[in-house]
């Protein structure tokens, strides 16, 4: 049975303007990301990613294993295509999968 977790402190106003005072946004957009990851993946696919981080325009996602990690390298573009619609086209420009 899968636990239903989210992260309800992201739809916060408060949050995200402190966020956005203090430069860490792109951890919130990090979170919600993972988010959708977990919802997508089977869990013990979603078990294999270490963490997702943003550093400029491009989403890094660590992954455990080498099966997973090439199957997201496969479909790089689908996924930065995901992640473009639902947080903008100029929020993303590459995706990184190591």
């Amino acid at each position: 049975m899968k636990k239903n977790k989210k992260r309800e402190f992201q739809s916060s106003e408060l949050v995200k303007s402190f966020a956005r005072i203090y430069g860490f946004e792109h951890k919130l957009i990090a979170f919600e990301i993972k988010d959708f990851l977990e919802d997508y993946l089977d869990e013990s696919l979603f078990n294999e990613i270490r963490s997702v981080n943003i550093e400029g325009k491009c989403i890094i996602i660590k992954i455990d294993s080498p099966l997973l990690k090439h199957d997201f390298q496969m479909r790089k573009t689908f996924y930065l295509k995901k992640f473009q619609d639902k947080f903008g086209e100029d929020q993303f420009n590459d995706l990184r999968i190591v």
